[in-house]
């Protein structure tokens, strides 16, 4: 563990180390081994730190085969001379910070309700952890948040230790360890005790806050989604800055929001309603309008009109004359729509008649004796089609 700086101490911010090795894996990526290094590899929930080496970007970070590769944007020209490591800080202690939060949190479910933390995520964005719950009520997370914060403000010391497998049984562990040897416990005296290979603050107070933002069901377990640290301040930045955007929109305070966007969307359901049967009434005016300048053959070329529209409006005008039949087409870009209708007073099959024009398109159609419809490519005008279609 000598070789690991962040477990000596997870506040270096910069190294120097010698280059053991420079190689590619298998996927033909450039990475680097240190005699030593303060970038923390992927592990334990907590994502690799980022940064530099002999100012070549750092990607990614894994231990594989004891070994932790340092994976770079490129190869380093001269690796046979000591090299500086600058860890990306804000990077660093957000991991820390949310870390050390999701600790406070686990602990605060487990002594409150006896909830166990059974998955633990640490995205850029979002943290979660899931408990071994399937129920979790508004009032439990509220007495839970007012614990951890509670935590946070008395600055507890955050300890870790290394200890033995038999040496186990003098802390009252919240879970069982998984690793039987290089047992590495991080501790809150009086609060928490629990193995963990990940970096943490100093104090609790570092920590600065605990938000829970939202829960829900997954399974038979419950996934919390929390913000801690410099999260919580930005994500009550962001947030407020979009409050205040949507008072101006809507012409409203606040408090007052909500209602606010109650009554615009119920006021756009109406709108909606309303634009939908003026639609209706246009279409049945349009389908009265093409029965009375045709002669039962209503046959018509149409540009961006959707196939639903056209198959609503081809049933419009064979419910005006049964004795009608419709042949309509459109075009809408590099695509042919094509739809058959005939009244119940007719005989022809609409089916067979649209699938004798499709292969002309390459198209696919489907329907019935009465009702056919199908689409294509734009091979041939419209117009054509509509011919074809007539004189079948």
């Amino acid at each position: 563990m000598k070789n690991k700086l962040y477990y000596q101490n997870a506040y270096i911010r910069t190294f120097t180390a010698l280059i053991l090795k420079q190689e590619k894996d298998d996927d033909g990526n450039w990475y680097v081994v240190l005699d030593q290094t303060a970038f923390y590899p992927t592990g334990g929930g907590q994502p690799y730190d980022t940064g530099t080496i002999a100012e070549k970007k750092v990607v990614n970070v894994e231990e594989m085969d004891g070994q932790i590769r340092h994976y770079l944007e490129g190869p380093i020209q001269d690796i046979n001379k000591e090299v500086t490591g600058i860890i990306d800080w804000e990077r660093r202690f957000d991991h820390m910070q949310q870390h050390a939060g999701q600790h406070i949190l686990s602990a605060a479910f487990e002594q409150l309700f006896d909830y166990n933390t059974v998955g633990f995520h640490l995205g850029e964005e979002n943290l979660t952890i899931d408990l071994e719950t399937e129920n979790l009520t508004t009032s439990e997370v509220e007495i839970v948040e007012e614990l951890a914060n509670r935590i946070i403000l008395e600055n507890k010391p955050i300890e870790t230790k290394w200890v033995s497998e038999e040496e186990l049984s003098q802390y009252a562990l919240r879970k069982e360890t998984k690793v039987k040897e290089d047992i590495r416990l991080v501790i809150i005296p009086d609060f928490d005790y629990n193995g963990c290979g990940g970096t943490h603050p100093k104090a609790t107070g570092e920590v600065r806050a605990i938000k829970i933002l939202d829960w829900e069901r997954q399974r038979k377990k419950v996934r919390v989604q929390f913000a801690c640290g410099n999260r919580v301040s930005n994500l009550l930045g962001d947030k407020q800055k979009l409050l205040l955007g949507l008072t101006k929109l809507l012409n409203a305070p606040e408090k007052e929001m909500e209602q606010a966007v109650i009554r615009l969307l119920e006021n756009g359901k109406r709108l909606e309603k309303a634009l939908e049967q003026t639609k209706e009434s246009l279409l049945q005016y349009e389908a009265k309008e093409l029965l009375a300048r045709s002669n039962q053959i209503v046959a018509e070329v149409f540009h961006n009109r959707t196939i639903q529209e056209l198959q609503k409006l081809a049933r419009l005008v064979i419910a005006e004359d049964d004795a009608a039949m419709v042949m309509f087409v459109s075009t809408n870009e590099t695509r042919l729509q094509l739809v058959g209708a005939r009244g119940a007073a007719r005989t022809e099959n609409m089916k067979k008649l649209i699938g004798e024009v499709l292969p002309l398109i390459n198209g696919k159609g489907g329907g019935n004796d009465s009702f056919a419809q199908g689409g294509g490519d734009a091979l041939m005008p419209a117009e054509q089609i509509l011919q074809q279609l007539l004189t079948h």
